[in-house]
């Protein structure tokens, strides 16, 4: 049976109230905390000073008008100077002599956290036996006396000192508890290992940084805990920073996926401390912000030339158009006017290309059926293949939902087909199978049995206007196919199979899709009327609407209402939290959707992918519903 607070509380006070010694706890602030029964008894106080709260400062002012430290000539002097020395939180030992006639001993400990405790004992009794052994002292020696009486003060001495101690080592405990803790709870790995190689601390995350090694590495070897793929990425990093110099890594878990950055920092006993972090999803975001720059460097140099490129295609489509229709033409003449304008109708086409690449792009992600989205895609690219050409499809991914921008995905995924079907000529086999790694990447493999891409194109196949297929060709289809995978952070790698054949494997982040029934959904917005629109969407898609304007005023409706269903929250708000504190308090326990106007390059709008779905504003209600319904259901 677990006690209540109040249930502890008394039974700690009965428990100090059987001590025999009188006890107090002052607070930083000299204000009483907690005292036993005995101290009001000893010094026969009033209510009013045994309560938590009371002032140091009246108890002391209190006594002296009693006479409890004899005669006193300036009373409010007195109590200051008293005050002043327990500020000064020193710990101390002494015995005195009360009005009363009893004597004391007091022993004051200052704790960690401010404040101090005091214990009281009443010593008459070893002080009458002392005087007693002293009136006998024509029998004893003057040197027995004395270390009689020595030994006497040093043992309340070595106590004080033992009581003190003690209390140092229980706050040292717990605060080593709350420091472990703490550690434990901190989304990265944090380690040590000696001279030796070996792990002498961590704080058991090692396991959630790179998913399938162990938790309790503590006794282990660096090889041991990471895996020999792992351990041989950061050798040469470990070996510089047993030399003496820190250094930070990134690489990829081969096992895992997963991206991880490590910084290593030596010691000064021959070891070093590890921090290790996965950056998966941040260096995704970094990967698409970089992508998308490219592209608008690039859109800004191509965008005037080719506005006057399409001038020049436009007035030369005019010329011969005109030059068509003059009279007494040669007969040789037509066939070179329709040649000039089939090349300048493709100089068109190619422009078109061109600003399909360079040109923006918004990712439009919503929650699709892995299986549903691959059968539907089969149906789509099956009757671009001839007839004696084969497409299998493999699909080994979980039946799930995935946040996908199901269109650019279609797109690249056909492109890469017929490239498959132009490579193998009229007749062939092409695989496309689709899997989840790790939870981490959506993978799709294309495989052909065609000849295969030469070195040449290995090293320069996504380069734009590369191509294989001559006058064919523009040269852009793979490197389309590249830019819109990297826009969304993933990756595009060119291979030749085992068995010959091209493959091509494009990876995307894995994002899972909101569960979200109908039900309540918390609403964070601080402005009204934005709040009232989005709150129509909402009512429109079924759900019922709470509201709040803070990540505060959130975190406690959420801890009173467990009736919530999802939270969608702006990530700017009105006080000191924002909506990606609130994301991190819920931690994935519960759908959740982030919203803002913020742009995509800013360092929030950044850090808000790595936690939840994000919406930028404006958005639909179908935007919305894209991302917590199935394509299939959101489009009837």
């Amino acid at each position: 049976m677990t006690l209540s607070d109040a249930q502890t509380k008394a039974m700690t006070s009965a428990g100090l109230n059987l001590i025999v010694q009188a006890l107090t706890i002052y607070d930083s602030d000299l204000r009483l905390v907690v005292c036993n029964a005995p101290f009001q008894q000893m010094f026969n106080l009033p209510d009013a000073l045994v309560t938590p709260g009371a002032p140091f400062e009246d108890t002391i002012r209190h006594l002296a008008k009693r006479g409890e430290y004899g005669h006193v000539t300036d009373i409010e002097e007195f109590a200051t100077e008293r005050v002043e020395q327990a500020r000064a939180f020193k710990p101390h030992y002494m015995e005195r002599t009360r009005a009363n006639g009893r004597t004391i001993s007091v022993e004051g400990s200052p704790l960690p956290q401010g404040g101090w405790v005091t214990v009281y004992t009443d010593i008459t009794r070893t002080k009458q036996q002392e005087a007693l052994l002293r009136a006998r002292s024509d029998a004893l020696s003057d040197q027995v006396l004395a270390h009689a009486e020595q030994l006497s003060a040093t043992n309340r001495e070595l106590a004080a000192m033992i009581t003190t101690l003690e209390e140092t080592k229980r706050q040292l405990t717990e605060s080593e508890a709350r420091t472990r803790l703490t550690t434990e709870m901190m989304p990265a790995h944090i380690a040590h290992v000696n001279a030796d190689g070996i792990y002498t601390y961590s704080n058991r995350r090692l396991s959630s940084v790179i998913p399938g090694r162990p938790s309790n590495i503590i006794g282990l070897t660096s090889r041991e805990a990471l895996g020999a793929s792992a351990y041989e990425r950061i050798a040469p990093s470990l070996a510089k920073a047993y030399a003496g110099d820190p250094s930070v890594l990134e690489f990829t878990d081969d096992h895992s996926a997963r991206r991880i950055r490590v910084a290593f920092t030596p010691d000064t006993r021959g070891g070093i401390y590890i921090l290790s972090m996965d950056i998966t999803e941040e260096t995704q975001t970094r990967v698409a912000l970089q992508q998308t720059r490219k592209r608008e460097l690039a859109a800004q140099m191509i965008s005037g030339l080719a506005h006057d490129f399409s001038n020049l295609l436009t007035i030369i489509l005019g010329l011969q158009s005109r030059l068509g229709r003059l009279p007494d033409m040669p007969g040789a003449a037509d066939e070179l006017i329709e040649g000039t304008l089939a090349v300048a109708r493709r100089g068109g086409a190619l422009l078109s290309a061109i600003a399909d690449v360079t040109g923006p792009r918004a990712l439009r992600p919503s929650a699709t059926d892995l299986s549903v989205f691959l059968r539907d895609f089969e149906t789509l690219a099956a009757p671009t293949l001839p007839d004696g050409m084969t497409l299998t499809v493999v699909d080994e991914a979980p039946e799930t939902l995935a946040l996908l921008d199901k269109g650019m995905v279609q797109d690249s995924l056909l492109n890469l087909i017929l490239n498959a079907r132009d490579a193998c000529g009229k007749s062939g086999h092409i695989t496309l199978s689709q899997r989840s790694v790790h939870d981490t990447w959506i993978e799709w493999v294309m495989q052909d049995s065609g000849p295969g891409f030469s070195a040449k194109a290995l090293e320069k196949g996504i380069d734009p206007f590369f191509t294989t297929k001559g006058s064919e060709g523009s040269g852009l289809g793979l490197s389309m196919v590249y830019d819109l995978t990297k826009s969304a952070g993933g990756d595009l790698r060119l291979s030749n199979g085992a068995g010959g054949g091209a493959q091509v494997v494009l990876r995307l982040p894995y994002r899972p899709a909101l569960h979200a029934t109908t039900g309540m959904v918390l609403l964070v917005e601080d402005e009204d009327d934005l709040r009232a629109g989005v709150r129509d969407m909402l009512m429109g898609l079924g759900h019922s609407v709470i509201e709040a304007t803070s990540a505060d005023e959130a975190t406690a409706l959420l801890a009173d209402l467990p009736d919530i269903a999802m939270v969608l929250s702006d990530i700017q708000l009105i006080g000191e939290a924002t909506g990606l504190d609130l994301a991190e308090r819920v931690n994935r326990k519960l759908p959740f959707i982030l919203m803002t106007s913020l742009p995509k390059d800013h360092e929030m709008f950044l850090k808000a992918q790595t936690l939840a779905p994000v919406l930028q504003k404006p958005f639909t209600a179908a935007d919305l519903a894209a991302l917590i319904t199935p394509n299939e259901v959101a489009a009837e």
